[in-house]
């Protein structure tokens, strides 16, 4: 299997494109429209041709390249069932396999970030989005974001899969690139040894900046990456 990372650097952003073999068809997640030439260069040095662009839900921090490289590569874009943008070619429930020329991604909703945010587990690691993050997790308060359900998705479907389950999460702000089910259940500072109840009241006060992105992005990222000129 092909998989590489990207991180982009203004909004602490880790993408991912993952590939079956050489030559064939690839998945990008959760890619940064300034990073789009860059995607279709590395695209075009593997041999591989863009078949899905995927978000694992509505970015408030950064705007999403999904449509840009829709209109570059003619890929589709897909996203879970409850996201509130329309262009989006699939929409996926829970538990819905995704195939990809010899990949299979795996739809798990889990909400609590966003109410729309989806984790796909690859084989033997799973994209997190903004749920789960290295020794963190994704603030639960904007775009109907939820501690409790937070705290549901990582502990009931998260930490559920196997221990030596790869994460890949979508932003890292201290320089971790990749964890495990196994550490974080053993080592994050948020969850390890917390009750549900101390969990939901540390992300309640928990008092973040709004991120400064999040009225361009949010607006452009619902019309498919593209800015409002107004």
């Amino acid at each position: 299997m092909i998989f590489r990372q990207f991180f982009e650097r203004e909004s602490s952003t880790l993408t991912y494109l993952a590939a079956a073999r050489p030559g064939g068809q690839a998945l990008i997640v959760d890619p940064v429209y300034e990073c789009t030439d860059m995607y279709v260069e590395v695209l075009r040095q593997l041999r591989l041709r863009l078949a899905l662009a995927i978000d694992t839900h509505t970015h408030a921090d950064h705007v999403t390249a999904l449509g840009a490289l829709r209109d570059r590569t003619g890929c589709k874009t897909l996203m879970g069932e409850r996201t509130q943008a329309t262009w989006i070619d699939r929409r996926v429930r829970d538990g819905e396999h995704v195939d990809c020329d010899g990949l299979t991604l795996k739809a798990l909703y889990t909400p609590g970030h966003t109410d729309e945010s989806f984790s796909f587990l690859l084989t033997d690691r799973v994209l997190t989005g903004d749920v789960l993050l290295y020794r963190g997790t994704g603030r639960t308060d904007f775009q109907n974001g939820d501690a409790r359900k937070s705290w549901d998705s990582i502990v009931n479907t998260l930490f559920r899969l196997p221990e030596e389950t790869l994460v890949y999460a979508g932003h890292d702000y201290k320089g971790w690139t990749v964890s495990t089910i196994g550490e974080e259940k053993q080592f994050n500072p948020r969850l390890a040894g917390k009750t549900e109840v101390e969990y939901v009241a540390l992300m309640n006060d928990l008092q973040l900046p709004r991120p400064q992105m999040m009225d361009i992005a949010v607006t452009a990222n619902l019309a498919g990456g593209r800015r409002s000129e107004s």
